[in-house]
């Protein structure tokens, strides 16, 4: 599809201000809330919304309320989307107005991290009994223990891998397995599980899930499990997770659906509350996988969350005969 002159000079009009620019620069690195666009440009909440509207008209930005706040990313395709891109790339990298937009944006993710980290290391060691709060441990593990398959997995990645209990629910049946996670105090937690589960081939790291330097293709079940909520683009999280799964190989994720719960982003850092079927089915057709299936867990009792677990493929490519 192409855009119409006017459709076009609509577009450039919107992006072609000075703080819609730097939004749309600030945005192509992660989705945002207004009020951490407030606090990177230093402007008022009422000034940044109208600026954010003429975006999303424009279809340049997508808006998307969740709970009580509401975020803002780019458009993930289409021709503003493109228009966007090539715009942002022709900007000097050095610009210092979007240099300093980059730097203060750095300061709000350490704050951000700061405050998981803290989280982390007061409730590392009861984290297994904070997920269990709202649904039944058991029933989730039995569910991901079917949506994973018997096995046997020639390699097993667990990305944010927590507590470890996903590396001994499932590294029994992997030749090898991996996982990693940002908290120390996680990942010495998941290092004595691991070794009380006498998993002798099961390797934990310190790594980042928007960038684990691993090689493509190169997992055969790749596992996300109660990361994406926490996180400021879960969309990059699920397209790096997608990156490593082999032809044939599978990638799972388990999380919550779409719920009202604001008090887990208030006391427990969740960012995100919940997540739909069609932005998830998104992020992993956008991410080259197929055969999505789903499964839901409802809540045991009345107000409470309900699991879902995302299962996705990577097809095989068609054997080329030999001539």
């Amino acid at each position: 599809m192409t855009l119409s002159s006017s459709q076009t000079v609509d577009i450039l009009r919107a992006a072609g201000e000075p703080t819609r620019l730097r939004m749309l620069a600030l945005l192509a690195r992660e989705e945002l809330s207004v009020l951490e666009l407030c606090q990177v440009l230093d402007q008022s909440q009422p000034r940044v919304s109208r600026h954010l509207k003429l975006l999303a008209e424009a279809g340049l930005v997508e808006r998307f309320p969740d709970g009580a706040w509401v975020f803002y990313r780019l458009a993930a395709v289409g021709d503003a989307r493109r228009l966007t891109d090539e715009a942002l790339k022709s900007i000097d990298p050095a610009d210092p107005i979007l240099a300093r937009d980059a730097e203060r944006l750095q300061s709000v993710r350490g704050e951000r991290s700061t405050e998981a980290g803290e989280y982390f290391a007061r409730n590392a060691a009861r984290w297994d009994e904070i997920r269990s709060l709202y649904v039944s441990e058991t029933a989730v593990e039995d569910a991901i223990l079917q949506a994973a398959g018997p096995g046997p997995f020639k390699r097993l990645v667990d990305l944010g891998s927590g507590t470890g209990r996903m590396l001994t629910l499932l590294g029994p049946n992997a030749e090898a397995a991996l996982g990693l996670d940002l908290s120390q105090q996680m990942l010495n937690i998941a290092r004595s599980h691991v070794a009380e589960a006498g998993l002798e081939r099961c390797e934990l790291r310190h790594g980042d899930i928007f960038g684990t330097r691993l090689p493509p293709h190169s997992a055969d079940l790749v596992v996300v499990h109660q990361v994406l909520h926490y996180l400021a683009d879960p969309a990059a999280a699920v397209r790096e997770a997608a990156r490593l799964v082999a032809e044939g190989g599978r990638l799972l994720i388990v999380d919550f659906a779409p719920h009202a719960l604001e008090f887990l982003r208030e006391q427990h850092q969740h960012r995100r509350l919940g997540f739909s079927e069609p932005e998830m089915e998104r992020w992993l057709s956008e991410a080259g996988l197929s055969k999505v299936r789903v499964a839901a867990l409802p809540p045991e009792r009345g107000e409470g969350l309900t699991v879902k677990i995302w299962v996705a493929e990577r097809a095989r490519q068609p054997q080329r005969s030999a001539a």
